[in-house]
């Protein structure tokens, strides 16, 4: 599930610390090399832990941190205990934005999934960004924890929180919402709540949403649908599109350049899976 949070830091540092932060956005999403971003990351990641400190209680800030820590850990960080403590903490900062945005959604991930859609109907449009927040950093840790089976019951909590998203703010980021709506109806085999013709469909929405710019879309249609029916010719097709298409441009070529990395690993690996 990687590269669920290839769209991640298209979210990050929004109005956390005015230009600086958009100006850093942009040059994290517009670089070519990973291991930059990877090896910089870290004194970022403090930065945002220290303005968390003096704002507690400011959601904005809470998700920014979520998301940081969400996409680093899952992306650059192969030392599972480390992967473990990185996304522990986005999920805790996540928690905390939405609560921090609406306090009827303090403690809602320990609720039952019959109170915790309830909640969810108590959420209003300024809750997306924070409802959002949670549901990435969820992913994360849920990625992270993909042996513990506790962690994988969550991914219904998961998907409701997505859809809830999407009646509150149907354009607060579409792009990755279906995206990650596409992933959790085909990760699961049918019998454990997959859905391939849903997953099918959010493909397809996304692709068109992101006027096929993010090539981490192709690469988890392969990889979890593809893949899945063993339709070969499908697989190949969406990864060969993916590394003869043109990486750069402008907010997803840190996503497309680790993008083409996987697709190559996929194709390479395609004639002993198949």
């Amino acid at each position: 599930m990687a590269l669920l949070f290839l769209s991640a830091c298209s979210s990050l540092i929004q109005s956390v610390t005015g230009d600086m932060a958009a100006n850093l956005n942009t040059a994290i999403l517009n670089q070519d090399d990973p291991e930059t971003v990877r090896d910089g990351a870290p004194a970022y990641l403090l930065m945002l832990d220290s303005l968390v400190e003096g704002s507690p209680n400011d959601a904005g800030m809470l998700s920014a941190a979520a998301e940081l820590y969400a996409a680093y850990g899952v992306l650059f960080v192969e030392d599972e205990k480390r992967a473990d403590r990185l996304t522990a903490r986005a999920l805790a900062y996540g928690q905390r934005s939405l609560c921090a945005s609406n306090q009827a959604a303090c403690g809602i991930e320990n609720l039952s999934f019959r109170d915790f859609n309830g909640v969810l109907e108590k959420l209003d449009k300024k809750d997306a960004p924070s409802l959002y927040t949670l549901s990435l950093s969820w992913i994360a840790y849920i990625k992270v924890h993909s042996s513990d089976w506790g962690a994988l019951a969550k991914l219904p909590w998961v998907e409701s929180s997505l859809v809830r998203l999407q009646a509150l703010n149907k354009q607060y980021q579409a792009v990755q919402v279906e995206h990650f709506l596409a992933v959790l109806n085909t990760i699961r085999p049918p019998a454990l709540g997959g859905d391939f013709k849903a997953g099918k469909a959010h493909y397809e929405r996304a692709l068109a949403l992101s006027g096929g710019r993010d090539l981490s879309i192709y690469v988890d249609y392969a990889r979890y649908y593809a893949r899945a029916l063993y339709d070969r010719k499908l697989h190949d097709q969406l990864l060969n599109d993916v590394l003869s298409a043109n990486p750069k441009h402008n907010g997803y070529t840190l996503f497309n350049t680790l993008a083409q990395r996987e697709a190559r690993k996929l194709l390479a690996s395609a004639d002993d899976y198949f």
